[in-house]
């Protein structure tokens, strides 16, 4: 018995996307600790994250179809973006902070620069829902998908059911997200002992585990809390990072720790983007830190690094570069949906 394929276009997206439940695996290196979500994927819900891969990168999600996820979390640039230091949205806003990166969101408790979303499955909704970023309701965007002509045969394939709702639109977009992985920088060849560091980066590394560990956890390089990093405050914001969800003045200033890795994709750096440059962001740590009450502890003691120690150090961060994962056509734009038809032949 055979399965009679066509192909559908997709006049939102203009280009089509393969759609294929069987070929979509993810491999977690045996160096990665136990992730926070589960990554086991069955030919089921390998059907889920690709569909959370043609919502991510459709503007049917934002009130006036223009904004999609990926508006800001562009897949060269590691999820992030390097256009502009604040994020842009609907009808040309400006949001108040830098867009962070998407990736290993699984080994994440809290989600956001302020922590404000603490389950993977809930993240899209606050894009979604913000004046400033895409300024759409749930309601309308299901209103939207269920009566594409697309949509509900991409949902049927996905959930065995032709109607789109919030919680199978969320899942979606949260699986996409969970799978996108970093793991195949030089660093993590060398930690696999497939290749060497030069004595340059080898250097930067004894520098890294000296001064940057301790926040910047291997191998995924955050331990993802919150912290206040010195930062002066950025007046013309007034971002007050966790505190202003917490209400309390212990948070005040407190952002969640980026990675590391992909930092020559993903500059601006901080989450107002007010550094561009790497180099600015270690004279930051070396001499720019501003004494706050709650200062993070790991930052009280000075940090002094030479000029040429700043440069070793620079050289082992850019190994933490991922190339493969950002050509990785796994996760770029969709370029085709491939569907079966209605009975077989």
């Amino acid at each position: 018995m055979k399965v009679k394929l066509r192909y559908i276009i997709f006049p939102i997206l203009a280009i089509l996307l393969a759609f294929n439940t069987t070929s979509f695996f993810i491999d977690v290196p045996a160096s990665f600790p136990k992730p926070v979500y589960n990554l086991t994927v069955d030919a089921f819900t390998a059907s889920k994250i690709q569909l959370g891969r043609v919502l991510f990168y459709d503007p049917i999600l934002s009130k006036n179809n223009t904004i999609s996820c990926a508006s800001c979390h562009s897949s060269f640039n590691a999820f992030a973006h390097t256009d502009h230091a604040l994020s842009h949205g609907i009808f040309d806003s400006i949001g108040k902070r830098n867009a962070p990166a998407l990736f290993n969101l699984a080994w994440q408790t809290n989600f956001m620069w302020d922590g404000a979303i603490n389950h993977i499955d809930m993240q899209a909704l606050a894009p979604i829902s913000d004046k400033k970023e895409m300024a759409e309701s749930l309601e309308n965007v299901i209103k939207k998908l269920n009566s594409s002509p697309i949509y509900p045969k991409l949902f049927q394939k996905a959930y065995g059911d032709t109607t789109a709702t919030s919680q199978k639109l969320l899942k979606a977009i949260a699986l996409f997200q969970l799978s996108i992985l970093s793991y195949r920088s030089k660093y993590d060849q060398v930690i696999s002992k497939k290749d060497s560091f030069s004595i340059q980066e080898y250097n930067g590394y004894k520098l890294f585990k000296r001064h940057c560990n301790s926040c910047h956890a291997e191998p995924l390089f955050s331990n993802y809390q919150f912290t206040n990093n010195g930062l002066s405050i950025n007046k013309s914001l007034n971002d007050f990072g966790k505190g202003a969800i917490t209400k309390q003045a212990r948070d005040s200033l407190l952002f969640k720790i980026p990675s590391l890795r992909n930092l020559s994709y993903t500059y601006p750096y901080m989450h107002d983007g007010r550094f561009n440059r790497l180099s600015e962001v270690i004279n930051h740590y070396t001499n720019g830190i501003v004494q706050h009450k709650n200062l993070s502890e790991e930052l009280k003691k000075p940090i002094n690094l030479s000029a040429n120690e700043k440069v070793d150090l620079i050289s082992f961060l850019l190994t933490l570069n991922d190339k493969e994962f950002v050509k990785d056509t796994n996760y770029q734009f969709p370029k085709k949906i491939l569907l079966p038809n209605e009975g077989t032949q």
